[in-house]
């Protein structure tokens, strides 16, 4: 059966010129600051990441230091998946189909935008990180819906390839989190070991 094609512009294609056309209004120093987040943000979610792993060594919770050291895991699943569904869903890029002026240089005719890798690996580490330490949860959260809104703001992506990568990546990561919560007995064994350094201070 041959890919489908997603037809963008029909779903909410105004919007995005909209916003693309706001952005092109907007003080380039404010342009300059979403461009950059768009583009490095995603180092944030790891730094949190390693965060959640650093405080959870020092828990008692078994539970919660396996969810952290998880996490990683879990956002490449959600990257994966996200993939899978692009090569199904090929859509091309809105700045290829409407040709717009857009902030960030347009990709390539055959790198989909359908759903966002960016939102999905931004609400997939959000959605573990939540599950892991609410504290830095509560950071990683809105940080995801930052990640999705600069995507079309610099021209990437459609609002709802953003809406449903932030769908895809915390739908995966909610029930493989706490899947992975039952892994504590292992963590207990692993502290008699000479990996004892990744799940506990000393």
């Amino acid at each position: 059966m041959s890919p489908l094609a997603l037809d963008g512009p029909s779903v909410d294609g105004n919007l995005y010129t909209w916003i693309t056309s706001l952005a092109g209004r907007t003080p380039s120093w404010a342009d300059s600051l979403v461009s950059a987040w768009s583009s490095y943000g995603l180092a944030l979610f790891a730094v949190l990441m390693a965060a959640a792993w650093w405080r959870a060594r020092g828990s008692t919770e078994a539970a919660k230091t396996a969810r952290a050291l998880a996490a990683p895991f879990v956002v490449v699943a959600a990257f994966l998946a996200d993939t899978a569904v692009k090569s199904v869903f090929r859509e091309q890029r809105p700045c290829q189909t409407l040709h717009t002026l857009t902030l960030e240089a347009c990709p390539p005719l055959g790198d989909w935008s359908f759903p966002s890798n960016h939102a999905a690996i931004a609400a997939a580490a959000a959605t573990a990180l939540w599950l892991t330490d609410r504290r830095l949860g509560a950071i990683a959260i809105p940080a995801a819906l930052l990640m999705a809104f600069s995507r079309v703001w610099v021209g990437a992506h459609y609002p709802h390839d953003t809406l449903i990568g932030l769908a895809l990546g915390a739908a995966l990561a909610w029930p493989l989190t706490r899947a992975v919560g039952r892994a504590a007995p292992l963590v207990h064994r692993l502290r008699a070991t000479q990996l004892r350094p990744l799940v506990a201070p000393r």
